[in-house]
This record gives C-alpha cells, structure tokens and sequence, in this order.
C-alpha cells in the first residue's frame, strides 16, 4: 500500500512536470515571427504567475506553522 509520503511524491513530480512543461509551451509565444505582444502583456502574465505561486507556496508553509513541535 502507497504511504501518505509516497503518494506526495508520486502526485508532486507529476504535477510539477505538468506544469513546467505549460511554462516552456507559455514560453513559445515570445516568437515574434508567429506573435506581437508589449512588455505590459508580458509583465501582466509573469505578475499572474509569480502572484499564485506565491499563493501556493504559503499555503504549505501555513500548513507546517499550524503544527506545534517541541524545539
């Protein structure tokens, strides 16, 4: 049977990879032979981004606040 930590893992790489593989296909929009965008646009979807990640990760890190642990 998988363990709780296993099952983390398993979930985690898969997803990771998922997403950085829509970050390199995100990234084929910068040819500007196919596209024509401003650095507005750019910063607007690089701030989107930046702004859920920052999200995401405190929501672990809230997670192991929550937790009371002898030092």
């Amino acid at each position: 049977m998988e363990t709780k930590s296993e099952k983390f893992k398993r979930i985690a790489e898969n997803r990771t990879n998922r997403i950085i593989e829509q970050i390199r296909v995100l990234g084929n929009l910068s040819n500007t032979s196919n596209y024509e965008f401003t650095m507005d646009e750019v910063d607007q979807i690089f701030k989107s981004i930046q702004a859920e990640l920052k999200k995401t990760k405190e929501l672990f890190e809230m997670e192991n606040e929550k937790k009371f642990r002898l030092k």
